[in-house]
């Protein structure tokens, strides 16, 4: 086992994917010489050379395009955004054409792209720089929506991603790229079919996903201190959605809380609510509750940026309302 961070984790995949396979090249702005703006691929420049990390022009539109048409020409690219607001001004490709070629081609054209971004808030980067709007793309069919949220997931779903034969969106919070966990030296590939119960219990459910989770996970633990028991779910797919292990959840606590860091409205928490209420109504014992970001622009201000989180408190409180 050995100590490793979010961030060294996702350069170790990187890496490894760029060894056992020829056709994988990374291309993004600043990803070379430069390492990324989060670091995450520092050093691969002078280990692989730009033929396979190679830096593009601040144009999210026309290196996601060349992507595309790299994977339709038989290679896998991993393409780096550096944050999700910017993906945006790639969305006419991911949306119009990345996840949608295999369908208007009758399965004759699969795009088998990696597009990697970091999302989230919670390092002050301001309203540019820290939302979280992978829901818009977990609304997308075609697409397959990841977010790891520990150093084992960090370390292994990118291999897992570059073996699917569509299009793969990988959000990194921004806010886990410091963090450190134990992890074996054999460490691989992970499940990307499947959420992770990340702590039993048989009181209430708490779903959660991405950096959202240690919040929810810090709320346990002190629910746990006061004679209850939280099962904490860590969603890690937010399309295709595991709604099997949640709903099996429920039907054994009876009372369903949902930690979601983007917006409250027509959010990731508003898709587990409806189906909670659409396929377990008669299991549930309260009220379902949701703990999200404020809705509003996320502030530079520290303190204003803690106060639009999801913080532990509001998780506990929740969890109260919920069981009482």
């Amino acid at each position: 086992m050995t100590t490793t961070s979010y961030r060294e984790a996702m350069r170790q995949a990187l890496r490894e994917a760029l060894i056992r396979d020829e056709r994988v090249f990374l291309m993004g702005e600043d990803i070379g010489a430069y390492g990324g703006c989060f670091g995450v691929s520092r050093g691969l420049l002078d280990e692989f050379g730009p033929q396979r990390i190679r830096d593009t022009p601040l144009s999210e539109s026309a290196f996601v395009g060349a992507g595309i048409g790299a994977a339709l020409g038989g290679m896998r690219p991993v393409v780096e955004i550096m944050t999700v607001n910017f993906s945006l001004l790639a969305l006419d490709q991911i949306l119009n054409n990345a996840a949608t070629l295999r369908h208007m081609s009758g399965g004759q054209l699969g795009v088998p792209l990696v597009i990697r971004m970091a999302t989230g808030a919670g390092r002050q980067l301001a309203a540019q720089h820290s939302h979280s709007l992978e829901v818009f793309y977990a609304h997308i069919p075609g697409l397959r929506v990841l977010v790891p949220a520990t150093v084992a997931d960090a370390r292994g779903m990118l291999w897992s991603a570059l073996r699917d034969p569509d299009p793969v969106l990988i959000f990194e919070p921004i806010a886990l790229y410091n963090d450190e966990a134990e992890l074996p030296e054999d460490a691989g590939p992970v499940d990307i079919e499947h959420a992770a119960i990340r702590r039993s219990g048989t009181d209430v459910t708490v779903v959660s996903y991405g950096g959202a989770l240690h919040t929810a996970e810090t709320a346990a633990e002190q629910l746990a201190g006061e004679g209850i028991s939280a099962e904490v779910i860590d969603l890690r797919t937010l399309r295709p959605l595991d709604e099997a292990t949640v709903l099996a959840s429920i039907t054994r606590t009876h009372r369903l809380v949902i930690v979601d860091e983007g917006w409250r409205s027509m959010s990731v928490s508003a898709e587990i609510a409806a189906r909670a209420a659409e396929y377990a109504y008669y299991d549930l014992d309260a009220p379902i509750e949701r703990v999200c970001t404020a809705e509003a622009p996320i502030p530079y201000a520290r303190q204003l940026e803690e106060a639009a989180l999801p913080q532990p408190a509001a998780v506990v409180a929740a969890v109260h309302r919920a069981v009482d």
